[in-house]
């Protein structure tokens, strides 16, 4: 048995006005995927130990192409013809002679030209591999899935947690699906209901938020063996493209009465709680007003800007608006800014400058002008607190003012975690207030041990505030740009 395994995942934020370029990812090519992912809980690795469990002996794994794109603007669409002509040439050597495919992707890319580059890419590799060899897919549950992806896959497996820990798992499941195509010979079939509906905020928190009843059912409908995958996909509400939206997905072997029943169940569901599944925040006046009264800690949490969903990183809102009204405690704020790290890195520890820094690549931010001591000097990557992930910073400072300290990056910097406090040897609990450039946390993080989490409504690219950022593309009337949408179910069947 030759199974064939590539991957392409980057998501984006539409409203993010810097694209991204071929160097914001990385590549792995041939073994280097088996290399990189076996035995991790990555969704490639999860797949790799599911068919090696499935098959023994009687596997050929055969690694082609997978290229990992860190969240960002959109990507430019020479780099994407760039990597699409590296993902689909990786293939036709194999064309004929594999016996089945699963692709790891994310399902929100985005570029300067195409709205759909999975949909793409996946319409390609069914041209190049032929009709009779069976895609299984792994998604985000941030992905939007569209009608041509589902019109050139056999089958999908996506995320069940938000935040995201069930990588390997996600991948488990896609490579179980391919495997019960192969072996038993399953017919699949899928049923969608799109909802118009884009969402955000804690209610999407699968442990303890409404959202959870979904992923739930989709478990259980799992239960039955008829069901070969299930989920819901709550998008990238970023991600401004035709099929944006919200969406319940079942696919059966081969009984399209069951399919539609589950997705029916979960969309209808979901339907009524679209209000509360909404961010809840305290604008930006009155989280530092408030902040500046309280013993502390405080963490504020700036979604707006946070790149793990496409933002710029450079977002200086909130640490300007307590540099304006004096905010009285410590300040510990992360920024992406590679002039002033450059700076300090050219003076070195110790020394100090005059600088304006924040608004660096999303000009909407009016640069903080400051005068800065270098604290200290950092460059390479840092290891994430869980995920298994090890970002790639660039040279990094340390750079205080007063009762502010800001670590300035020179590259826009995942932050779901306190990682990057870490590498360069600051802990978030020795200063009264931290800026979380992250939706969500685990509660560990923060939210254990903080008097106060402030969602703070400030402007940005991913700001949770849906009805600031200015969709355009998107299918309308879509819930919460036009409040009084209505939704009509509606079953979509795919068979491939």
């Amino acid at each position: 048995m030759r199974i064939l395994i590539a991957g392409c995942q980057q998501e984006i934020s539409s409203f993010n006005p810097v694209p991204c370029e071929y160097d914001f990812f990385e590549y792995m090519r041939g073994d280097e995927i088996q290399a990189n992912h076996e035995g991790t809980d990555s969704q490639i690795g999860g797949a790799i130990a599911e068919l090696r469990s499935s098959f023994g002996d009687d596997l050929e794994l055969v690694f082609t192409f997978d290229a990992e794109g860190i969240a960002a603007g959109p990507l430019s669409h020479a780099a994407f013809e760039r990597i699409a002509a590296e993902f689909l040439e990786s293939l036709k050597p194999h064309a004929g002679k594999i016996d089945g495919v699963y692709f790891s992707m994310h399902g929100a890319m985005g570029t300067t030209e195409l709205l759909d580059p999975e949909g793409y890419l996946l319409e390609e590799a069914r041209k190049i591999l032929g009709n009779d060899v069976p895609i299984v897919i792994s998604m985000d549950l941030h992905g939007i899935l569209t009608a041509k992806m589902l019109q050139n896959i056999n089958g999908l497996a996506s995320f069940h947690t938000y935040p995201h820990v069930d990588f390997g798992d996600t991948g488990q499941r896609a490579a179980k699906f391919l495997t019960r195509i192969l072996k038993e010979g399953v017919k699949p079939v899928a049923a969608r209901v799109r909802v118009p509906a884009i969402v955000r905020g804690n209610e999407l928190i699968t442990a303890t938020g409404a959202f959870g009843a979904q992923i739930r059912h989709a478990k259980k409908l799992q239960e039955n063996p008829s069901v070969l995958s299930a989920g819901f996909f709550i998008c990238n509400p970023f991600t401004d493209v035709p099929e944006l939206g919200s969406q319940a997905y079942v696919f059966t072997d081969n009984d399209q009465d069951l399919a539609e029943q589950g997705a029916l169940k979960m969309a209808n569901d979901f339907w009524p709680n679209r209000k509360i599944m909404q961010g809840q925040f305290v604008s930006l006046e009155k989280a530092v007003s408030m902040g500046a009264s309280m013993a502390g800690p405080i963490a504020f949490t700036d979604a707006a800007d946070a790149p793990s969903s496409g933002s710029s990183g450079d977002s200086n809102a909130i640490i300007s608006e307590m540099m304006r009204t004096n905010y009285p405690h410590s300040i510990l704020a992360p920024l992406a800014d590679p002039d002033a790290a450059a700076t300090a890195h050219k003076l070195g520890v110790g020394g100090t400058f005059r600088m304006g820094i924040g608004g660096t690549h999303d000009n909407q931010f009016v640069p903080l002008e400051l005068n800065w001591s270098v604290i200290s000097l950092a460059d390479g990557t840092m290891k994430c607190e869980t995920w298994k992930y090890e970002p790639t910073i660039g040279p990094t400072a340390v750079l205080r003012s007063g009762n502010l300290t800001v670590v300035v990056t020179t590259g826009t910097v995942m932050l779901v975690d306190r990682a990057l406090f870490f590498k360069v040897g600051l802990d978030p609990k020795d200063f009264h207030s931290t800026i979380v450039k992250s939706p969500h946390c685990e509660p560990a993080f923060f939210d254990d041990w903080v008097e106060a989490n402030f969602n703070v409504d400030a402007p940005g690219a991913t700001s949770a505030n849906l009805k600031t950022l200015g969709h355009t593309i998107c299918d309308r009337p879509m819930y919460p740009l036009e409040e009084d949408t209505e939704f009509i179910p509606q079953v979509e069947i795919f068979s491939n």
